[in-house]
């Protein structure tokens, strides 16, 4: 028998002032967006936005439906838009933020879904490349991965299928 173990690393910054400056606005860009975010039952408004890598800023948010499974998170969302809107860019790095109107506590980031971690993952292999993410709430601590690979580890990838 062997005993592994598997360990990533990220980022915590106290705030988005310690950010570089193409962080902090991909941030702030997601922070806005999350007012169009349509989430009448969780009260939970989330948004993602990427970097893609011609300069574009592309967001989108959460589009919740009173029969749940027919919703969609925003980082797929976002991934959906990207894809056709801009079918062969890259993503560079994907900021992710949220607010939960009912909660005392909109400082914590919070990391995406199990479905959106795959979704992401998948989307790494499509590009060939990983891509950064930066998850904060409306203030607070932001903490940054350097790809999403590293939010799903033994993960099912594209690679299995081939």
């Amino acid at each position: 028998m062997k005993e592994k173990e598997i360990i990533f690393h990220y980022k915590v910054y106290t705030g988005i002032e310690e950010l570089d400056s193409t962080d902090a606005a991909l941030l702030q860009t997601a922070r806005a967006a999350t007012a169009n975010a349509y989430a009448p039952y969780s009260n939970f408004f989330v948004a993602a936005t990427a970097l893609l890598e011609n300069g574009s800023v592309v967001s989108a948010t959460n589009q919740e439906n009173a029969s749940y499974p027919v919703g969609i998170c925003a980082e797929r969302s976002l991934l959906s838009t990207v894809a056709a809107m801009f079918p062969h860019q890259k993503i560079i790095t994907m900021a992710i933020s949220y607010f939960n109107h009912g909660a005392d506590k909109n400082s914590e980031p919070v990391s995406p879904c199990g479905m959106c971690r795959q979704a992401l993952l998948e989307w790494e292999g499509r590009q060939e490349s990983g891509m950064k993410i930066i998850l904060s709430a409306q203030n607070g601590e932001v903490f940054i991965l350097g790809e999403a690979a590293d939010l799903l580890p033994l993960s099912f990838a594209h690679h299995f299928l081939k």
